[in-house]
């Protein structure tokens, strides 16, 4: 219990410090005329560009890192594009919903990328708990969409898309040094362990109307 509250008030405090820099930044980007669809377009399409350059690594070993940061900046793009919506007042239904579908895209992507390499490298285990770690990212976002949907929050749990991406930069940084597939370990381990949370926090809602 005491390390679950202490887990929550860590991401508590980074999320608040990460809102403040966002919110200095769109202040900027809002001069510049760039609409949210735009950042949600490019961040996508740069996620995606990632998971390219990470599938040729074995041509050279430093494009897990080029892809990695491409990925990392296509990923800030899809974070910063909700909070350009809400500085302008320019947000709209379909364009929430285009951000949450895009979010998916990118990601899996690049989980799609790191299986393909997992493959060629003969480490199947790795492989299947990408599969896994595909699934309970989903999972996240949908167990959050559908409580939403009957009034409820479910935006609660140990791996949202900000500690997801986190994770999977780590990953393919040291992933030269074969610790991909153990990091992918992790990743699942914390998507599916959120679902459940989730789904628990769900159940303690309807049980408290």
């Amino acid at each position: 219990m005491a390390l679950s509250e202490s887990l929550g008030r860590f991401k508590a405090a980074y999320t608040s410090g990460g809102r403040n820099l966002a919110s200095r930044l769109v202040g900027r980007l809002v001069r510049t005329g760039v609409t949210p669809n735009m950042l949600s377009a490019s961040g996508v399409l740069l996620c995606v560009a990632g998971a390219v350059i990470v599938y040729f690594e074995h041509v050279h070993w430093w494009l897990f890192h080029v892809g990695g940061v491409v990925f990392v900046i296509g990923s800030i793009l899809d974070i910063f594009d909700g909070a350009l919506a809400r500085a302008t007042g320019g947000g709209t239904p379909f364009g929430a919903f285009l951000d949450s579908t895009l979010d998916r895209v990118g990601e899996g992507f690049m989980l799609g990328a790191i299986a393909l390499v997992l493959a060629r490298d003969g480490k199947e285990w790795g492989v299947a708990l990408t599969i896994a770690a595909v699934a309970g990212s989903f999972l996240v976002s949908y167990t959050r969409a559908r409580a939403e949907a009957l009034g409820l929050r479910g935006d609660v749990g140990l791996s949202s898309r900000v500690e997801r991406v986190v994770i999977i930069s780590v990953g393919l940084g040291f992933a030269s040094l074969g610790s991909l597939p153990y990091v992918v370990a992790v990743l699942t381990g914390s998507a599916w362990i959120t679902v459940v949370q989730r789904i628990l926090f769900v159940r303690e809602q309807l049980r408290a109307r």
